[in-house]
């Protein structure tokens, strides 16, 4: 063979390479999400996701899936987990249509947050609503991911759940954007964004070992769900829906089994 026919073929193999291979961002998510839909006994529904490439198969064979319903009477209260420790820095951000949800992507290296000694940069946060995770089987009206990534490349997400009331602030500095970005993949510069305006509960939480909860569902993720409820408006819940124009009334995933992970509620001893 050739120094051409070598170059071809190496055109051809890389070629259908990027092909396969599925368009997820630096979080491991799909950003392309027109391939798998919330519908509920649909073709692309969740229950078919492991199904629809084989690089999803873990969204139907995996053990240690997200999210799931946590269960007060089950959970291993601990003292020794810490307050969850923060240094977030205000960043340039962008503001995205994945065609299921809205999400900010904020500059690498800007904000930190330390979970057992190991350092997680913010690299995105995204909305479902109602919730994913439950409380005692009772689903919330809104749930926030802000999705973190190590030098290594482990994933460690905060998680931030909403019932209906007062409206929340820093999706109140975002309406006018979400309201623009209505097409699917659209894209937008939102300038500098403080992920500090996100307030929530650092020592009552929920911590335990599960997945992305899109395609490919990866798992050994990190999940720390606060225990402060806080709240969001009708308006603004709607908005992250109707922003998307996906014709679903729902962008959760459906709770997936414990099966025999330990989930942890840290509270400190003086509380």
């Amino acid at each position: 063979m050739n120094k051409s026919s070598i170059q071809c073929f190496l055109f051809i193999l890389l070629t259908i390479i990027v092909t396969i291979i599925p368009r997820s961002n630096a979080q491991g998510e799909v950003e392309d999400e027109t391939e798998f839909s919330y519908e509920r006994n649909h073709e692309t529904g969740p229950e078919k996701w492991g199904k629809l490439k084989p690089e999803w198969h873990m969204c139907g064979k995996g053990d240690m899936q997200s999210p799931i319903d946590l269960r007060n009477r089950r959970v291993r209260i601990v003292s020794h987990l810490g307050r969850l420790t923060r240094n977030y820095k205000p960043s340039n951000a962008t503001l995205r249509n994945r065609g299921h949800d809205m999400m900010v992507r904020f500059e690498e290296g800007s904000s930190i947050i330390e979970i057992n000694n190991v350092e997680y940069q913010l690299g995105q946060l995204h909305w479902h609503s109602p919730s994913e995770h439950t409380i005692d089987g009772k689903k919330f009206a809104l749930e926030l991911h802000m999705v973190h990534q190590s030098s290594n490349g482990s994933l460690a997400v905060i998680t931030v759940l909403y019932n209906i009331g007062r409206a929340d602030p820093f999706l109140r500095m975002l309406e006018k954007k979400l309201s623009e970005t209505t097409d699917p993949n659209e894209e937008r510069n939102i300038g500098m964004i403080d992920p500090r305006d996100i307030k929530f509960g650092r020592n009552k939480y929920y911590r335990y070992i599960g997945s992305l909860t899109i395609p490919p569902c990866t798992q050994n993720v990190i999940w720390t769900i606060v225990k402060e409820v806080k709240t969001v408006s009708r308006d603004q819940v709607k908005l992250l829906r109707v922003a998307v124009h996906d014709h679903s009334n729902t962008n959760a995933r459906p709770v997936q089994a414990t099966n025999m992970r330990v989930v942890k509620f840290n509270r400190p001893k003086y509380s």
